[in-house]
């Protein structure tokens, strides 16, 4: 993980693509953003902040965008009273203050051959800021599952478009037509010697490793974006 900085960013753009989720474009007033694929940030929304004293309330984030963009995109669904806040406050010009980065999802040992990608919801963001990267080209026949609640909910066809990968294989998988996510038969596809990352709803990312687990899917074998 890199050194942790604070930066002063301007919301450049805000989408509500449907109801309760909302896709924020930041731009930072100072530094460049330094970050790789998969960390997360905090975000913080005080007025009264200069920057130096003690933090204040905040929230994590996924960076969507990659580090190869010079502005960092986010989306969250309104969950809590932080994210009713950001929905309030959060509007095109306003300021906010970010510390990034956190985390090391892909930059933990994995292989880079067959590997799994299973996302739920707005859990595909953490996975985006990788597979529009040019470092996604060095995985060789990715295997990506996706689950949404509805059509309506797959608001990211632009980034899964902008990926330089041309081997990988997506599938997707709608509620309200197919189904949810099925652990079993993502595992019969692709067996006990790849590597598995999984984000999504904490409940998802437990059950799904649990079943991995019972399969005979060694921990190591397993990178979970459960930092929420």
């Amino acid at each position: 993980m890199g050194i942790v900085k604070k930066y002063r960013a301007e919301v450049v753009s805000v989408v509500n693509p449907i109801e309760g989720v909302y896709t924020v474009e930041l731009r930072s007033l100072d530094k460049p953003f330094k970050y790789e694929p998969g960390q997360f940030l905090h975000l913080a929304i005080d007025n009264e902040y200069d920057g130096i004293g003690q933090w204040p309330n905040s929230r994590c984030f996924s960076m969507q965008s990659n580090p190869s963009q010079d502005n960092i995109k986010i989306t969250y669904a309104i969950k809590g009273d932080f994210t009713k806040h950001m929905e309030r406050n959060i509007k095109i010009n306003s300021e906010v203050w970010l510390k990034l980065p956190y985390g090391d999802l892909f930059q933990q040992p994995h292989s880079k051959v067959d590997t799994v990608f299973i996302a739920g919801g707005t859990g595909i963001t953490p996975f985006l800021s990788l597979f529009t990267h040019y470092s996604f080209k060095e995985y060789i026949n990715p295997h990506i599952y996706i689950g949404f609640r509805s059509n309506l909910h797959n608001i990211y066809n632009k980034e899964f478009m902008a990926s330089p990968n041309p081997t990988k294989k997506i599938k997707v998988f709608i509620e309200n037509i197919d189904g949810i996510l099925d652990i079993k038969s993502i595992f019969n596809e692709n067996g006990s010697t790849c590597s598995y990352f999984i984000s999504g709803p904490p409940i998802m990312i437990k059950n799904f490793k649990q079943a991995l687990n019972e399969k005979g899917v060694p921990n190591e074998n397993i990178l979970t974006d459960d930092w929420g």
